[in-house]
């Protein structure tokens, strides 16, 4: 169990906290991974500003930060050997709680403006090969309990690499949500934007065979993927489902719920889908996101090269 957050401040500036972390969990719709990320990296700031200051800090404390006092904990926080991206979220957390105060006019500081982020090293998304994918749907029944939950991981799978979508959009998905009477699917994702995406008759077919079989009845509106007691099923119990499969069939550590979506990504790219529409399909804000994929392939035809100029010595 994770340790209680504290902040060493006053009630004024928690007060702000309280409402900051209400913005982030509501308006900017952030997991509460992120969100419980974000709160201790900040409750490591205001620490460090206690000690600095010798006495919990006040608002009037946080306009008068220096850009040598944002640095030196930047320093102290490098000094605890942690890896560059949790560093560069330490900053991006100060940058984010200060540009709210900003934005609602509580406190103006512009010291952290000039203040840039560890360049980070590129991670490509993990793609599976189109024969490792197709194997995983195919056998993925095998390594359930019972035949009903082999036909709903079979039908989750399918779905993430069917349409795209990330696991925490899939497992929120209702009863009614997917018919046979839609060739759409509507879905809400990151920062509560909603996406559309086409739904394919195998994904429709999938979802079918799973709901007759399941030994729960289901009532529009109601969870569409549940876990052995009816209740909505839990990610982290696909999560252990693809784990067992991964070991089974000696794939890669790569292979998670995510990596089948970004395998939707990367197979419909071979294919020749632009860019802007995979955009579209996978809900990124951002073109820049969706050009990773164009790494990916470039990174898979150097190890095709690679091996022809093996095969060729």
């Amino acid at each position: 169990m994770k340790n209680k957050i504290i902040y060493q401040t006053d009630d004024n500036i928690l007060d702000l906290i309280q409402k900051w972390q209400g913005w982030l969990q509501n308006e900017r719709r952030y997991s509460p991974n992120t969100l419980d990320g974000y709160c201790r990296d900040l409750s490591y700031f205001f620490g460090f500003l206690r000690s600095r200051l010798g006495r919990t800090a006040q608002i009037e404390d946080l306009q008068n930060i220096d850009v040598r006092t944002f640095r030196s904990y930047i320093s102290a926080r490098a000094g605890r050997q942690l890896c560059k991206t949790t560093l560069a979220r330490n900053i991006s957390t100060l940058k984010n709680f200060f540009r709210w105060l900003d934005d609602n006019d509580i406190v103006k500081n512009s010291a952290l403006s000039i203040i840039s982020s560890p360049r980070l090293p590129k991670n490509l998304p993990k793609a599976l090969e189109v024969n490792e994918t197709n194997t995983i749907l195919r056998k993925a029944a095998n390594f359930a309990k019972n035949e009903w939950q082999g036909l709903r991981d079979t039908a989750v799978f399918i779905l993430l690499y069917g349409c795209g979508l990330r696991i925490s959009e899939a497992l929120s998905l209702n009863f009614g949500d997917i018919t046979r009477q839609n060739n759409i699917l509507r879905i809400r994702g990151k920062g509560n934007k909603e996406r559309i995406v086409p739904l394919l008759p195998v994904v429709v077919d999938a979802i079918d065979e799973y709901v007759q079989n399941c030994p729960y009845r289901f009532k529009e509106g109601e969870p569409l993927f549940v876990g052995a007691r009816g209740e909505r099923l839990l990610p982290r119990i696909i999560q252990r489902q693809l784990q067992k499969i991964r070991i089974a069939l000696g794939l890669s550590d790569s292979l998670t719920p995510h990596a089948l979506r970004h395998s939707f990504a990367t197979h419909l790219l071979a294919e020749g889908t632009d860019l802007r529409s995979i955009q579209e399909l996978l809900g990124h804000s951002s073109l820049a996101t969706t050009q990773r994929y164009t790494d990916v392939q470039t990174e898979t035809l150097k190890k095709e090269y690679q091996k022809a100029k093996l095969l060729e010595s």
